[in-house]
């Protein structure tokens, strides 16, 4: 039987992305972010660090006795009169009586939080981390205890009688992003200060704020991207880097050829034809848009039609991790079929039900952009490829959107460094491919590769190796591991 409804958590990039658009500016309540700011007039801000204890409830149900803290920043920092914002943060002490250079924890999104993850899957690495120093679980600015940007919220859905397309989602997000864009910077708020390189100076900020000389760097995805920033802003206060899942800073918006590169390899492992299936229901959804229809539990009927857009959206998050391709799979096979009522309560809930949500994550990606040449290769090999324009939504689809935000081809260049590297790379990952973290980590003189087989995007949890081999590399100890093997799941929907 396919299912959709016991995956609902691993759409959750697609969740974000979609959030990003249905809003036309009600901008939600700040709480106590608004008294968190404050003009930054002449004061030093060396001193701005504020620590407290914090009971972090973990996995067992028990409380770790941790350190909440928060420092300012300026909010545009090309602004001599900008207003200070505040960067949270949790601190697990180290338990060496020595420890090393405290080691900062990068999330993914643009979005993700810190103290969140912290919480979930990998919180046994945060923990094993205390032996070498202090582990720093960073929300970056606009995220979490750091969300100073509030976010904007759209009063009605999508219309459902417009076919679902990328035309149509890029209008709707384009022109939810202007009202939020004249509503954000009405109430005061520099947009021009939520970039990758701002949040690159948070960082060596909140090391001056530690009163340490060095930080050790721990990403994953967009915290590898924004990794790459700090190295090449302050390459002096870097000790060491694990990263997982490179995205470049040229990478925001991945070439289509690489991505099908991966989908074959996943074709391969999982065996029959799932990528000739999927070229033949994108086709066929082009050629005429598909009906959809489903009655919900409150007895109302719901109909839209949609073409292969939100579909290859779909396939580029089932197809993060190898627990997803099962159902990557049985969306194909249901489509083929001619059963989309399978399907269709998702999609409706996803793209039509509620009003959602735009914030931080799309002015990141906005301002880490894309260039002209990259933009024209992606455009043609777009054109025959399976997922084509639409892994990235809603990039490129919003470049240009907010004026001045871009940060240019300068910031976009190849890092080059010396600093000692780890990084885990997945064979079947779609989001980052292997082929764009071998270019994004040619610069890197001192780099340990390893390569998880069986491997999607989410590397550090997933092998119990990880662990030990993560501890030893921030420990200065050497790393004898060029490759790891998962075991191959069960691929049934």
């Amino acid at each position: 039987m396919f299912k959709f409804a016991r995956k609902a958590n691993k759409v959750t990039k697609l969740r974000t992305l979609l959030a990003a658009g249905l809003c036309t500016v009600a901008v939600l309540p700040m709480g106590g972010a608004a008294a968190q700011i404050a003009p930054i007039g002449r004061q030093n801000l060396s001193g701005t660090l504020l620590t407290e204890p914090y009971e972090f409830r973990l996995a067992d149900g028990s409380d770790l006795a941790v350190e909440r803290g928060s420092f300012l920043v300026p909010e545009d920092r090309n602004d001599p009169n900008s207003r200070l914002i505040t960067i949270g943060f949790a601190r697990f002490r180290s338990t060496n009586p020595h420890p090393g250079a405290p080691i900062i924890y990068l999330a993914g999104g643009p979005g993700g939080s810190g103290v969140g993850t912290a919480h979930g899957p990998r919180q046994p690495i945060f923990l094993a981390l205390r032996a070498v120093a202090d582990v720093i679980a960073l929300d970056q600015r606009g995220v979490g205890w750091s969300n100073q940007l509030p976010r904007c919220r759209a009063p009605a859905a999508m219309d459902n009688d417009v076919v679902l397309n990328e035309p149509n989602l890029t209008r709707y997000y384009r022109t939810t992003l202007a009202a939020c864009v004249h509503q954000w910077r009405a109430a005061g708020f520099a947009l021009n200060g939520y970039t990758t390189t701002a949040s690159a100076d948070d960082i060596d900020d909140l090391r001056r704020a530690l009163g340490v000389e060095r930080v050790n760097l721990w990403g994953i995805s967009y915290g590898t991207h924004l990794a790459f920033a700090m190295l090449r802003q302050h390459p002096d206060s870097v000790e060491r880097v694990v990263l997982s899942s490179a995205e470049g800073l040229e990478q925001t918006v991945k070439m289509p050829a690489d991505v099908d590169a991966a989908f074959a390899r996943i074709n391969a492992h999982v065996g029959g034809d799932l990528v000739a299936r999927m070229a033949r229901v994108h086709a066929a959804m082009d050629a005429q848009p598909m009906r959809f229809a489903f009655t919900g539990e409150d007895g109302v009927t719901h109909q839209f039609r949609a073409d292969s857009f939100a579909i290859r959206m779909l396939a580029g998050v089932l197809a993060k991790n190898p627990d997803g391709y099962g159902n990557l799979v049985g969306l194909y096979t249901a489509l083929e079929a001619g059963q989309q009522q399978a399907i269709a309560p998702m999609l409706w809930r996803y793209f039509y039900a509620e009003p959602l949500q735009m914030g931080m994550s799309e002015l990141m990606d906005i301002a880490s952009g894309v260039s002209n040449a990259r933009l024209t290769e992606m455009a043609r090999q777009a054109r025959h490829s399976l997922t084509g324009r639409a892994l990235n939504f809603p990039m490129p689809q919003l470049r240009g959107a907010v004026a001045g935000l871009d940060l240019g081809d300068g910031f976009r260049r190849e890092v080059r460094t010396n600093t000692p590297t780890l990084l885990f790379e997945g064979m079947f990952d779609v989001r980052t491919p292997l082929a764009e973290q071998e270019r994004a980590m040619a610069g890197f003189s001192r780099l340990h590769r390893i390569r998880v087989l069986n491997g999607g995007h989410d590397l550090f949890e997933a092998h119990p190796q990880n662990v030990q081999i993560i501890t030893d590399f921030f420990a200065g100890r050497g790393v004898d591991v060029d490759e790891l093997t998962l075991p191959v799941a069960a691929h049934q929907p």
